[in-house]
């Protein structure tokens, strides 16, 4: 295999009570003008009304949307940063009664690449109160390109994230080019972290970078979903730790 997915693919897989990812297929991004291909991964949380929280939405998928449906009802669409949110138009027409959240940035991101997406509500740094009791969040600040939202769904201790740690594993892969690249860029397991391009648009403003990393560690998460690699289903605060050491330098 060229690029490591985690199958099975669009299949509901539970991550604690109430809580489950999905692992996607291929997509491919642009950074630094080159095509690199990234697995994907949603987040999906029932919250205690029963409705459905849906973080990172995937490409859509028949099957998986019968899965859902028998979960509860499709009610939050989340775009938890400015290069997540191709498929929320999608799920939308799927879901018309759904709430779309945008975060900073991504409703000129999309009007841009002319991929049309009608969002409600922006996500601010304080959870709103449609899921504030069950998923706390923060906007990750600091960096002059990418304006992250970050969750934590407090009854299972689990840290949601997207781009701030990737994490891909080289052994999965026979693909020696693909391999540099993730180590080149320190997203290699186990060390997984912020992509190095990333971390570059924090330079000279890592004081609010960390006091968000401060705000991060206080939750104490056990475990650590991510979009892009294998994630963590134990010693989350260790591995957040680990993961953002680059902030002390």
């Amino acid at each position: 295999m060229t690029i490591p997915l985690y199958d099975p693919l669009n299949k509901l897989k539970k991550v604690d009570e109430n809580i489950w990812i999905v692992d996607g297929g291929l997509i491919k991004m642009s950074v630094m003008n080159v095509g690199i291909p990234f697995s994907t991964r949603m987040t999906i949380i029932k919250l205690k009304d029963g409705s459905l929280w849906c973080h990172s939405p995937i490409k859509p998928d028949h099957g998986l949307m019968n899965a859902i449906n028998q979960l509860g009802e499709v009610k939050h669409l989340v775009s938890p940063n400015k290069i997540h949110y191709a498929y929320i138009s999608e799920w939308k027409t799927s879901y018309p009664n759904a709430t779309t959240w945008s975060s900073p940035g991504v409703e000129e991101r999309a009007q841009s690449q002319n991929i049309p997406v009608d969002f409600d509500h922006p996500l601010k740094d304080d959870a709103p109160s449609d899921w504030s009791d069950e998923i706390d969040q923060l906007i990750f600040k600091g960096s002059r390109a990418l304006e992250e939202v970050v969750f934590f769904h407090k009854s299972s201790r689990t840290l949601i994230l997207t781009d701030l740690i990737e994490n891909f594993e080289p052994k999965r892969t026979s693909n020696i080019f693909w391999r540099s690249v993730y180590k080149l860029a320190g997203i290699a397991d186990p060390d997984g972290k912020t992509p190095i391009d990333m971390r570059l648009t924090f330079s000279g403003n890592k004081k609010q970078a960390r006091e968000c990393y401060t705000r991060m560690l206080r939750w104490q998460p056990e475990k650590i979903i991510l979009a892009h690699g294998r994630w963590y289903d134990t010693n989350g605060t260790e591995e957040l730790k680990r993961a953002f050491r680059w902030l002390e330098k």
